[in-house]
């Protein structure tokens, strides 16, 4: 079902959500395994960055819908837990110590998108597929998305992918500054890397200024982890209607 890759190389942490059978869909358990997986990396002082991709050259296709019962009630413990976790994976990569980097690729739908909006910085392929996707699939957003899309795209981009199910390209991303580069996608690895190579070879200064980075920019709407309850209880709701249809 899926799993987590952590690969360490010149003070670079190397993250890769490796399902490539579904399009790298997150499963609970792999949501889990990313929060281990940056336990691992704050507890290496070497580590001065991390980059976060997928294997096979798509990002993230979203949650694993393998693991969705359409008869499970969305409150009972396990459901709320499994998607507790999923969302702990990339609120995770969020509070990482060291600065982060998106390398995405193909596609990134849903919870794959926010994981790449969890991210410092996106390096993104110029024909990659960024889709918020809640709405499409007659579900609420979830995760806090539309806090960290506002915090990274602004109100209008969060507004025409969150609302009106606009897809972009990730060359229209880095014009409206959801990303800092569009690559050809055979460069965009390599492009990460060679920017995390930079802060990682003082990995004590990294984590410093990365503190002091996202204290001095947090954002001035709705606090993340409030916003991610907020979402959670209407996209129940929007789940537990959308399996009555």
């Amino acid at each position: 079902m899926g799993q987590i890759d952590l690969d360490k190389t010149d003070g670079i942490a190397l993250i890769t959500v490796n399902s490539p059978d579904v399009k790298n869909a997150l499963t609970a358990d792999m949501g889990r395994q990313l929060q281990n997986v940056c336990d691992e990396i704050d507890a290496d002082a070497s580590i001065g960055a991390a980059v976060i991709r997928g294997a096979n050259g798509t990002f993230s296709s979203g949650a694993d819908r393998r693991a969705w019962d359409p008869n499970r009630v969305q409150l009972e413990d396990k459901t709320y837990k499994d998607t507790g976790a999923v969302y702990g994976g990339f609120r995770r990569v969020g509070d990482l110590l060291v600065p982060t980097i998106a390398a995405v690729r193909g596609a990134a739908v849903g919870a794959g998108m926010n994981l790449v909006l969890a991210t410092d910085l996106r390096i993104v392929a110029t024909n990659a597929r960024l889709i918020s996707g809640f709405l499409k699939i007659n579900l609420h957003p979830g995760g806090g998305y539309f806090t960290i899309s506002h915090r990274a795209a602004g109100r209008e981009a969060t507004a025409a992918m969150g609302l009106f199910q606009e897809e972009i390209d990730g060359a229209r991303a880095a014009e409206i500054g959801l990303a800092w580069q569009a690559v050809d996608d055979e460069l965009v690895e390599q492009r990460a890397m060679e920017l995390a190579a930079r802060p990682a070879k003082d990995p004590e200064l990294s984590r410093e200024a990365t503190r002091s980075f996202r204290v001095e920019t947090a954002n001035d709407a709705l606090d993340w982890d409030a916003a991610l309850q907020f979402e959670r209880a209407i996209q129940m709701w929007s789940q537990y209607r959308r399996n009555s249809y």
